[in-house]
């Protein structure tokens, strides 16, 4: 006893110095619609996958000016060192200059070129960066839906451990009680000791589960605290009850798990990303293969300059010369480089073929074990709540029993803490079904949609049990 009472003291300290900053902040009330949409902005994963959907927009734009002309302006200014003029003396004639010494060099510049054939070069390059950009966005909502998912976990496991919380509370209410009046009956000499002690022990375990559970809802408290973006310290008061099990989710128990995965495999977002990045692999390869085929472009130039170097002879003026051409270029041979790449190309867009393969493989385990785990669920919750229906009745009668003395203090105690137990596991099994049926959500690759705020449970009196008013004196 004495070593069960120290270890109770020390979880005491342990647990109201870790709950001590929750103590101090004020109560934040969050609905689960607005945990998932604080989660969705303050996400920082998120935000690094709208950052790369922004990137591959970008690559989109570069790809499709590909297709524009290209102007480039320049101008500049040397001075050269001084030369000899080449003069030209004939006979008869005055001396001619034909290379003067002119040191300044002044040019302007301007050019434009135009693709004109490139081998389907810059078409695969937009399709591939497009199926990319595609790719980026479904990627976002892919997260979109992982965030979904660990903030409802998240928000429900908080449920679960403020209600376990409570329950316990009650449940050390009601020993207190048997406990007060268990000794009163020692004092009278109409029970022994070791009944004192027995509903002590148990009164400690309560108290003992009791702090774990306000340490496992501080952590929880924490946890959502985080994915919300709200300060540390914030005590979040969930408003989403646990009572019976949401319609929705006894439908979708009944659903064929074959309709399902047919429905996952359109609507999950990782799949429609693996798809376009297999086109983009692909037009990837169309790019690869472009290199070995002719190009051709069209170019455009005009020069300002003084002196202007396709003038002869050189004067000291400013003169404007303009040309215009095709050129066609052709990899006569390259090594085996753009036959390479392009086998590299099409390796990799098959490798991404098969994940998407594996994928929809696993997809389809993983849809029908959601299915199954609703379906656990629910009928974990409905043997929960017979089972919690069933320890009330047995404490209402051993109470009426005990008071009778027809049953000594161990049967009514054994069947408070039977009470206990089916209020803690009535409580898990309400949050396996939520927890169950976001999950199947998430499988599906359907938006979670939370159910509707249902009437929270009756508070109970002080003195009362899970349920069952404590014994009287």
């Amino acid at each position: 006893m004495t070593i069960t009472i120290r270890c109770l003291a020390f979880s005491v300290v342990v647990v109201l110095t870790g709950s001590a900053a929750f103590a101090q902040g004020e109560a934040f009330r969050l609905t689960l619609p607005d945990a998932l949409e604080r989660a969705r902005r303050n996400s920082p994963h998120l935000a690094e996958l709208s950052a790369q959907q922004t990137a591959a927009e970008a690559g989109l734009r570069g790809a499709r000016a590909e297709t524009m002309p290209q102007v480039d302006l320049s101008g500049g200014y040397t001075r050269n060192s001084h030369v000899d003029e080449f003069v030209l003396a004939l006979p008869g004639q005055p001396p001619r200059v034909l290379f003067p010494d002119l040191p300044d060099f002044y040019r302007l510049h301007a050019g434009a070129s135009l693709p004109l054939w490139t081998g389907g070069r810059i078409e695969s390059a937009v399709t591939a960066a497009d199926r990319q950009r595609e790719a980026a966005g479904l990627d976002l909502a892919g997260g979109e839906h992982d965030v979904v998912l660990e903030t409802s976990t998240a928000y429900w496991r908080l449920v679960t451990a403020r209600e376990s919380e409570r329950v316990l509370r009650e449940a050390v209410t009601a020993y207190e009680a048997h406990l007060t009046d268990a000794r009163h009956r020692f004092d009278y000499g109409v029970a022994a000791r070791n009944e004192v002690l027995a509903v002590q022990v148990e009164r400690d375990r309560a108290e003992l589960a009791r702090l774990q559970a306000e340490n496992a809802a501080a952590i929880a408290n924490a946890d959502l605290g985080r994915l919300v973006g709200l300060p540390s310290g914030t005590l979040i008061e969930p408003t989403e009850p646990l009572p019976a099990a949401p319609a929705v989710a006894a439908s979708t128990a009944g659903s064929d798990p074959e309709a399902l995965f047919a429905a996952a495999d359109k609507a999950r977002p990782e799949l429609r990303a693996l798809e376009a990045r297999i086109a983009a692999a692909r037009a990837n390869v169309d790019l690869q293969r472009a290199a070995a085929k002719p190009q051709a472009s069209l170019s455009l130039g005009y020069d300002y300059a003084n002196p202007n170097p396709r003038i002869v002879p050189p004067r000291d003026e400013f003169r404007g010369t303009w040309a215009a051409g095709v050129t066609v270029s052709l990899k006569a041979f390259d090594g085996g480089r753009s036959a390479a790449a392009a086998a590299q190309a099409a390796a990799q867009a098959d490798a991404l073929a098969r994940e998407l393969e594996d994928r929809r493989q696993r997809l389809r385990l993983e849809v029908t074990s959601r299915l199954l785990d609703v379906r656990t669920a629910l009928a974990g919750l409905a043997v929960t709540e017979r089972n919690l229906e069933a320890a009330r009745e047995n404490v209402k009668v051993a109470k009426d029993r005990y008071r009778e003395g027809v049953i000594p203090s161990t049967e009514l105690l054994d069947a408070e803490t039977a009470l206990l137990r089916a209020g803690l596991d009535q409580t898990s099994a309400a949050t396996q079904v939520r927890v169950a049926l976001a999950n199947l959500e998430h499988a599906v690759g359907s938006s979670p949609s939370p159910p509707a705020p249902l009437p929270a449970p009756p508070a109970l009196a002080p003195g009362e049990g899970p349920g069952v008013r404590a014994p009287r004196r």
